[in-house]
């Protein structure tokens, strides 16, 4: 199994795994994995990394879980961690920093631990669904768990 969900387990956290079948063309993850899974666009939470520079931001890329059916704003990332600007990370240098594959990285059990912002709609909720750490398979779970796990914050950061 993933690493996201062998933390779960070592942890004893309530989840779901859900796998699905990809297509064979590499596009929209989050909401073909919504689309697959008949579940809404917005309980669907996609994985991204985002680099900050200026302020009090860390120099590392930032982890920001928002809905699929959403755009995170930049200008709302920056402001949550206290970054002058921020902009999304190299996919390539995101799949070395997390150790997963774009499309698969998931917010838990990343090689290091990041600061990480959910956005405010996950209290909407008492499940979403992220990705379990690889293509084709998701992880259900309560956001309270998803933030305890990930050390995470909860701030408005979609557009």
């Amino acid at each position: 199994m993933t690493p996201a969900v062998l933390l779960l387990e070592r942890q004893g956290v309530a989840f779901g795994l859900h796998e699905y079948d990809r297509g064979d063309e590499l596009r929209d993850f989050g909401r073909e994995a919504a689309e697959a899974l008949g579940l809404a666009f917005d309980q669907v939470f996609k994985t991204l990394l985002v680099d900050t520079d200026g302020g009090d931001a860390p120099r590392d890329p930032v982890v920001v879980v928002v809905p699929v059916s959403c755009m995170v704003s930049m200008k709302l990332v920056a402001a949550a961690v206290g970054a002058k600007k921020a902009a999304m990370c190299d996919p390539a240098a995101a799949e070395r920093i997390t150790g997963y594959v774009v499309g698969g990285i998931s917010p838990l059990s990343q090689r290091k631990q990041l600061v990480t912002v959910l956005d405010e709609s996950v209290e909407l909720f008492d499940t979403i669904y992220v990705s379990g750490g690889r293509r084709g398979l998701d992880i259900s779970l309560a956001p309270t768990d998803l933030a305890d796990l990930a050390h995470a914050t909860v701030a408005p950061i979609t557009a």
